[in-house]
């Protein structure tokens, strides 16, 4: 259950969007929030997700995840599982899971970089719906350590203008061009 003054909502309440297009997804996720017992539930047509972009700062590379489902260059993350409440501990497991790295840290802070409500197509039986997306940023000192959850999903470092090149998403691009000023 989010609680008043928790993690999440303090995290919420202290962040400030960049864009009159953040600010109506950043008042969309806190009334979310503000609303459900579990406002990670897939059952919700909009429900929360955790993301981040994976740094390796000694060479400046990113690493981005491909995406089957989207067809896509996307960020590391997704779902909470049943229990977790912590955007920050979601990424880590899901940034863990997806690319064996295991040294993931926040980087260069644990701050919240992005809010990004974003439309899943349906698939399925799975209805189409929205993720708030909650985005960070973690890094890692291993990156030829770093190997794909699956065949289907392989990962990829780029130098930061040529992972923009790539996504096919503006929100994400908006990311990217976050990290680098």
């Amino acid at each position: 259950m989010i609680v008043a003054g928790g993690p999440l909502v303090d995290m919420l309440s202290r962040y400030e969007a960049r864009d009159p297009l953040e600010s109506a997804h950043l008042a969309r996720v806190r009334d979310l929030v503000a609303g459900e017992t579990d406002p990670w539930s897939r059952a919700l047509p909009l429900h929360l997700t955790a993301s981040a972009v994976i740094v390796h700062p000694e060479t400046s590379r990113v690493l981005l995840r491909w995406h089957p489902r989207h067809q896509s260059w996307l960020l590391v993350g997704g779902h909470g599982d049943p229990g977790e409440t912590d955007p920050l501990d979601v990424i880590h497991r899901e940034g863990e899971e997806e690319t064996g790295l295991t040294d993931l840290r926040p980087w260069p802070s644990a701050d919240l970089r992005q809010v990004a409500v974003v439309g899943v197509p349906a698939k399925g039986d799975e209805p189409a719906h929205e993720h708030a997306d909650l985005r960070f940023v973690l890094a890692t000192s291993a990156p030829d350590e770093a190997v794909p959850e699956e065949p289907g999903a392989p990962l990829r470092w780029f130098a930061l203008g040529d992972a923009r090149a790539e996504v096919a998403e503006d929100n994400v691009r908006e990311f990217l061009d976050r990290l680098a000023t």
